[in-house]
């Protein structure tokens, strides 16, 4: 709950820090829709970026699935930002980009249409990476 009224902040600093501190959380259906919101912060892009890249760092289907959703509906700045945190968190590792274009391919099937839509875009993303470290 104090993590809802801090992403509801004035402050986009305590706006970033709410999307850090769900993102721990994002398991939980209740932390979801407080995310969605973080990374599509109609106030500050810096929001975004944070929330997107603490997200994404999960490397899990599920921080993968937050950020597939806000891509989807994204206006052209937030998608900006949101690229700009999937090239931080995935652009070393060769095996991290290559699970996370492994989970976007099976949220293509996904029931909800939001997160389909935005697994695709975010695959492609991920797909122009040059992962700079690849196994030996």
């Amino acid at each position: 709950m104090a993590l809802r009224e801090l992403g509801r902040s004035h402050d986009y600093r305590d706006r970033a820090d709410a999307g850090h501190g769900l993102a721990r959380l994002a398991e939980m259906q209740e932390a979801l829709g407080p995310l969605l919101e973080l990374v599509l912060d109609p106030g500050d892009t810096f929001v975004t970026r944070v929330t997107a890249g603490v997200v994404l760092r999960r490397k899990d289907r599920i921080g993968l699935a937050v950020v597939a959703s806000a891509l989807a509906v994204a206006d052209p700045n937030h998608s900006d930002w949101i690229h700009t945190a999937v090239l931080d968190v995935f652009s070393i590792f060769s095996a991290d980009r290559d699970n996370a274009m492994q989970l976007c391919e099976e949220m293509l099937r996904d029931t909800d249409d939001r997160v389909a839509m935005g697994a695709r875009q975010l695959h492609d993303i991920l797909a122009e990476i040059d992962p700079v470290l690849r196994p030996v």
